[in-house]
């Protein structure tokens, strides 16, 4: 997508000629200066607006900003929390729509979460699927919500990710029933330990069209209360 381009403020001066008669007009005034602000510019990439996984890589101190990891399916959707480097399947969910939506801002908010990991299909060949279209839609609806929080909502390539949850339960020795009750969550765990693993490659934010919201989510630095830069040394004492 073309990123707009605004210019800076401009000052505009208006002088009339010297060497132009206009008895009927009045005469402007010397020269006056209008300031006009810049405008909001559209926020366009994660550079600008970097998920917690490039946070951590770029900032050594910085703590804080826990991580929800969404795997949407027909029917069911897994859900996964990634709290510091720790990664825990939560739930599944059968609603969906706005009952849906809705769910999993309270889940956000209850545990202190402050971005969206959202699994986007793709197939074998990286080419988006026909459901990867119900996902972005779903994934712009909340990011509209979660904007005004101001959270942030990314998507990211979840290919693989259920046959490995299933995998990784077989290994565990969990039973045929309990497998098929939790593979969607654990499918959310896989999607968070590769979105951490890698740093957010390949991280996409899903962004409202309001430049007002995308203002907000870059105002809206995340900072955990709990574990500030400054107090370091406190988490070493045992």
């Amino acid at each position: 997508m073309r990123s707009l381009q605004y210019f800076p403020s401009v000052s505009i001066s208006f002088r009339t000629q010297k060497d132009v008669n206009t008895p009927l007009l009045p005469r402007l005034s010397p020269t006056k200066t209008r300031n006009y602000p810049l405008p909001l510019r559209v926020a366009t990439s994660t550079d600008e607006i970097p998920p917690n996984a490039v946070r951590r890589k770029t900032d050594i101190n910085w703590r804080g900003g826990f991580s929800l990891g969404v795997d949407l399916g027909l029917s069911k959707t897994g859900i996964a929390l990634s709290k510091g480097y720790t990664f825990r399947p939560l739930t599944v969910l059968k609603s969906r729509g706005q009952k849906l939506e809705t769910k999993l801002l309270e889940i956000a908010e209850e545990e202190e979460v402050d971005e969206f990991i959202i699994g986007l299909p793709r197939s074998s060949d990286g080419k988006e699927t026909a459901q990867s279209n119900k996902v972005r839609s779903v994934a712009g609806r909340l990011a509209v919500q979660a904007a005004e929080r101001g959270w942030r909502v990314y998507v990211l390539d979840e290919h693989g990710t259920s046959s490995e949850a299933s995998d990784r339960m077989i290994v565990m020795g969990l039973g045929k029933g309990e497998r098929q009750s939790r593979e969607d969550a654990y499918a959310a765990v896989i999607l968070l330990e590769r979105y951490f693993s890698t740093q957010g490659l390949g991280a996409e934010i899903i962004l409202p069209k309001s430049l007002d919201l995308q203002e907000k989510i870059k105002n809206s630095a995340p900072k955990d209360p709990d574990f500030l830069p400054g107090k370091l040394e406190e988490y070493y004492k045992f």
